[in-house]
């Protein structure tokens, strides 16, 4: 059974991040009425909010991929906050989305949930089989609390609510701190002032040696529409390419992509995390969907975007 936008009151939560951004281009051709309040007009950590905003704007579709996020530093530092503000948003939205009568939802999780040591590459049965990545145990945690909500929901209440388990994403509109981001963002930050400044190294944190899967984030918002279009189902589907590269090699890549001439150093001191972490996409190919980016062609349009805003993210 297909869900068809055109027409629909779609609100994308979490419009201004990563993904957010990337689901507005999307939509922009899916003939559909976009909601996006930000955070003056909406706080997404009240519940009392959250409900009066969408009984006056009445969203017929939810797009929810507001999340506080970081990358392995902040997750580690700031645990709490990770686990309280993330659980928050998700039982905010997604039980106001039930109380209101939103026709669908799709909650945008992550590849964290899945345990450390699980069979690869991570099926979506793989949940719950075994213990989290201490490193981001309480943002996992969370997400995870957010899939069995649209799961729950759906088998007491019949809600159509669904789930996407994206792999590590990078792209435009990234939060690119050198510390607080994600791989690809931080380090292409770090590559990009070392070369501006004439440094003869750039530290890469970790042996190297771990094994990455890489989507560009419009490959994302694509999968994300595609679904909420053609999947209604309680199981969480995995989001990804199904390929991996080595944390050396892709720095590598970023590295080409900068022009950085400079050494890499890889400082073993800090955590590697999970050795190797790439998804099963079979569920999401059979359905009729695969990503289209090649990751270096992503990386250089990521670049291209850094560059053309650099003066406003340094500000920041």
């Amino acid at each position: 059974m297909s869900y068809d936008l055109a027409g629909k009151r779609v609100w994308v939560a979490g419009h201004r991040g990563l993904v957010g951004s990337s689901l507005v281009r999307r939509l922009a051709a899916e003939d559909c009425i976009l909601l996006t309040p930000d955070r003056t007009q909406l706080d997404l950590q009240s519940s009392a909010a959250v409900e009066q905003w969408i009984a006056e704007h009445k969203p017929q579709a939810i797009f929810l991929a507001a999340a506080k996020v970081g990358g392995i530093l902040a997750n580690n530092l700031q645990r709490a906050d990770f686990l309280y503000q993330n659980l928050r948003i998700e039982l905010n939205v997604i039980h106001a989305a039930f109380a209101h009568g939103v026709e669908k939802l799709l909650f945008l999780g992550s590849s964290c949930i899945y345990p450390r040591d699980a069979t690869q590459p991570i099926a979506e049965e793989a949940l719950l089989t075994g213990p989290l990545e201490q490193t981001n145990e309480p943002y996992a945690l969370a997400k995870i609390a957010g899939v069995k909500l649209c799961e729950c929901y759906r088998q007491q209440y019949g809600c159509d609510f669904i789930s996407a388990m994206p792999t590590n994403l990078y792209g435009p509109n990234d939060n690119f701190h050198p510390k607080h981001a994600h791989v690809p963002a931080a380090l292409m930050s770090r590559f990009h002032d070392a070369k501006i400044k004439g440094l003869p190294e750039v530290a890469v944190w970790g042996t190297g040696t771990p094994r990455r899967e890489f989507l560009f984030v419009d490959d994302l918002a694509d999968a994300c529409v595609f679904l909420m279009k053609n999947y209604s189902g309680p199981i969480a589907t995995n989001v990804g390419t199904g390929e991996d590269v080595t944390i050396r090699s892709f720095a590598e890549m970023i590295r080409s992509t900068t022009g950085y001439e400079g050494e890499l150093v890889f400082d073993a001191s800090y955590p590697d995390g999970t050795l190797r972490k790439v998804l099963d996409v079979s569920r999401l190919t059979k359905l009729g969907w695969k990503a289209k980016t090649d990751l270096r062609d992503g990386l250089a349009r990521t670049y291209d975007w850094y560059c053309n805003n650099y003066e406003r993210l340094r500000a920041v």
